[in-house]
């Protein structure tokens, strides 16, 4: 960096930089079943979070001894004015949509009632002694094809999975598991995941008519830091 401040640990790693925000958790709570007869879970921020792109969404299924899997993930509000998250579970057969989660984005938010914050050189707000940060630990995209088979409707169902031992102190992004993926043809598949706690292993499942043997959107992991 050329101008302002810069804090630099005992391992020589930059902790805090006045020209780039650490990635803050804006909010963090639990999310529990509130629709469709258990299934579904909408649940508010603690308070709205105002970047212009949806803040990065971690969760942390309770580990229920079966299978929690989830699906049609969204961010809810619009830029400037993001105010919560929806989730569903897979189906009845697995877990109900329950457990932790946190919000974060590349920026501050002014709750500290003391301490020190730090803005870059755009007064965009940066650092704040009372907002906590969250690190990204690991990233997986080595996913395995398993099987295919057909839901109810006669789609096609794929199956991915990667070996995963799921560390208690770990969340995961599914910012990028609410979206759809390509099929072999122009026609999209849905995309749905499953944290198999019973097996140690991470699922992603793609259902469409033409879906792909193939997936590569990567599982992003984050831990919470003071």
């Amino acid at each position: 960096m050329s101008w302002g401040f810069e804090f630099i640990n005992n391992d020589d790693v930059v902790i805090i930089d006045s020209e780039y925000a650490r990635l803050s958790i804006l909010s963090k709570g639990r999310f529990i079943p509130t629709q469709e007869s258990g299934l579904g879970s909408s649940t508010n921020f603690e308070r709205v979070i105002t970047t212009q792109e949806p803040p990065l969404v971690f969760v942390k299924p309770d580990n229920v001894g079966i299978i929690a899997g989830l699906c049609r993930v969204l961010v809810l509000g619009s830029p400037g004015n993001w105010t919560g998250f929806y989730v569903r579970a897979y189906d009845v057969n697995t877990a109900q949509p329950r457990g932790s989660y946190f919000a974060a984005a590349y920026t501050a938010s002014p709750t500290a009632l003391w301490g020190g914050r730090l803005y870059d050189a755009n007064e965009a707000l940066i650092f704040d002694t009372g907002t906590p940060r969250a690190v990204f630990s690991r990233a997986s995209s080595s996913w395995s094809y398993i099987t295919s088979g057909r839901d109810a409707q006669g789609q096609t169902m794929v199956y991915f999975s990667v070996p995963f031992v799921f560390s208690s102190d770990e969340y995961m992004l599914i910012n990028n598991f609410g979206m759809d993926v390509a099929g072999s043809s122009l026609r999209a598949a849905s995309l749905y995941c499953w944290w198999d706690f019973p097996a140690n292993r991470l699922w992603a499942i793609t259902i469409g008519a033409t879906p792909q043997n193939t997936f590569y959107i990567p599982a992003v992991f984050a831990k919470m830091q003071a």
